[in-house]
């Protein structure tokens, strides 16, 4: 099986368990906590990778470093991504499931590049067009790029919209190259 097919099976098994227990939030967090950890601790990542290292010693480590401060269910996940060798999916698990929590939510992941960082106002103004634009709700994702000089661009899913104004000045230099010229008349020639 595709390693992407596992990830979103794994994370829509966890997805299960978050929404019988209307938790969606927590268990995301709790991933999102065990994913940071392996990014940020080389010790711990390489502990649980090692394939040297036996399963049950990691299991017991695992309870014994997150029982309690993690949903119970959420720590038996752990302990079946444990069993089945699947712990260095856990970031593609994670994103999966963020993925279905905001389909739940009705929720979009929106990639905002702007000239110059927003103030406070105009990420609303921007989120709240891009909410009615979208019909979901828009988490914005900025990013500053003084290249493009103004404007907006906007990327979520496949789709792209370019509204910088660099584009626009290229367009328009397009346009102006492109265009004909009206033969001009010089005056002797229109005297009869």
């Amino acid at each position: 099986m595709e390693q992407a097919t596992i990830a979103r099976s794994y994370a829509s098994a966890l997805f299960e368990l978050a929404e019988r227990n209307n938790d969606y939030e927590s268990y995301a967090r709790s991933l999102a906590g065990v994913v940071a950890l392996l990014d940020t601790d080389r010790r711990t990542r390489d502990f649980l990778r090692s394939p040297k290292i036996e399963v049950e010693t990691k299991k017991r480590v695992v309870q014994s470093a997150f029982a309690g401060r993690v949903p119970p269910l959420f720590l038996n996940f752990l302990m079946v991504v444990l069993d089945k060798r699947r712990q260095g999916l856990l970031r593609d698990m994670a994103r999966e499931y963020d993925q279905l929590m905001d389909d739940r939510l009705g929720r979009v992941n929106v990639q905002v590049t702007l000239a110059r960082p927003p103030d406070a106002r105009e990420l609303a103004d921007i989120s709240a067009k891009l909410t009615r634009l979208t019909a979901r709700s828009v988490i914005p994702h900025v990013q500053v790029e003084p290249a493009i000089l103004g404007g907006i661009i906007v990327r979520w899913g496949d789709r792209l919209l370019d509204g910088s104004l660099r584009r626009r000045l290229v367009s328009l230099r397009g346009r102006l190259l492109d265009a004909s010229l009206p033969a001009q008349q010089h005056p002797s020639t229109t005297r009869g």
